[in-house]
């Protein structure tokens, strides 16, 4: 075996190692399991007895030579390696810094967020309940009988006979009602259906927000005085109210509530019609029959409801026009607030 061409063999491919990778295939070539020293050191047992020891020096000789331009090329390749990973990683520190952006809220969230924290402050908590609702605590628990419109297939959406995706959080009441004692001071936002047609003011799901009171001596006086202030609260101290009768079926008797328009300030524009008021929310003392059939002695107690659309009182606050901007989610608009 010549030795000598072995190790110069050895150190010229070791020295035009490219990479590590190749590196290691020399590595593997010669001092492997059965690399070229490996067997030579293995082959040593089947010469003469007398010319073993002078055949393992020779051997282990150049396997020492071997290691070293091993580990000495490895080491240039790594620093060559690191050099050129350090160039690719160049870092301009004089460059000014990338500040991250930060998320925002849905102008529906910041509104209802503001609305939720007025009423919270007064003593009102929040209640919840089902999105798909059954047909009597939708409708005729709140005084809406069978033959009404609102429960005609065109304004509702059935998932059958029983069941409904609820059109107002009207329910949440009714359920807020059986479970719990008066005194009752709620607020109850949340998601809302009905058949309507896609357009600059209407969608099949919107927001709401109702509220509740119930408790003994409860009068039409309070519930202006809470709304009243409520009003000023959100758009402004120099905001006045104004409430109209109307009709709902689970009040009696029932009101709309106006306040100063915000575009105009009560002087009059297009936003309001010529007229100064802009309605936001309807009303009413909760009706007797209503609080029967949720377990409560209209004789001893008495309570207010009203109700308001999110969606309606963030357009109104923000001066916007079309309420399908609420659900298109273009980063454009909502970066606006």
């Amino acid at each position: 075996m010549d030795l000598e061409r072995i190790r110069m063999e050895a150190e010229t491919e070791i020295q035009n190692a490219s990479d590590i990778q190749v590196l290691e295939e020399t590595r593997i070539k010669y001092l492997g399991k059965k690399g070229i020293i490996t067997s030579a050191l293995k082959s040593i047992g089947e010469l003469p007895k007398e010319e073993r020891p002078a055949a393992g020096v020779k051997i282990n000789a150049v396997k020492v030579v071997i290691e070293e331009s091993l580990n000495h090329r490895l080491k240039e390749l790594e620093e060559k390696e690191l050099e050129e990973r350090l160039k690719k990683e160049y870092i301009d520190i004089t460059v000014p810094g990338r500040k991250p952006e930060l998320g925002h809220l849905h102008p529906l969230t910041i509104v209802r967020e503001e609305i939720t924290e007025i009423f919270l402050g007064l003593g009102f908590s929040i209640a919840e309940g089902p999105e798909i609702e059954y047909d009597y605590y939708n409708f005729e628990a709140l005084n809406i009988p069978r033959d009404h419109p609102a429960r005609d297939i065109q304004d509702t959406f059935y998932i059958n006979d029983n069941i409904v995706l609820r059109t107002h959080t009207s329910p949440v009441q009714v359920r807020t009602m059986e479970r719990q004692k008066p005194p009752i001071r709620v607020i109850v936002p949340g998601r809302v259906y009905r058949s309507d047609n896609i357009d600059a003011t209407h969608s099949p799901v919107f927001h709401q927000i109702e509220g509740l009171v119930v408790d003994r001596n409860v009068t039409m006086g309070d519930l202006k005085g809470v709304l009243s202030l409520f009003a000023k609260q959100l758009f402004g101290e120099d905001t006045k109210t104004k409430f109209r009768p109307h009709y709902f079926p689970f009040t009696e008797p029932s009101a709309e509530m106006d306040v100063t328009c915000m575009a105009c300030k009560g002087r009059g524009c297009r936003v309001c019609g010529g007229t100064g008021w802009i309605e936001i929310l309807g009303s009413g003392m909760v009706h007797p029959k209503v609080l029967s059939m949720s377990g409560i002695d209209p004789q001893e107690y008495s309570g207010f409801a009203f109700g308001m659309g999110l969606d309606r009182i963030a357009m109104l606050k923000y001066g916007i026009d079309d309420l399908r901007l609420f659900f298109e989610n273009d980063i454009r608009f909502i970066r606006q607030f």
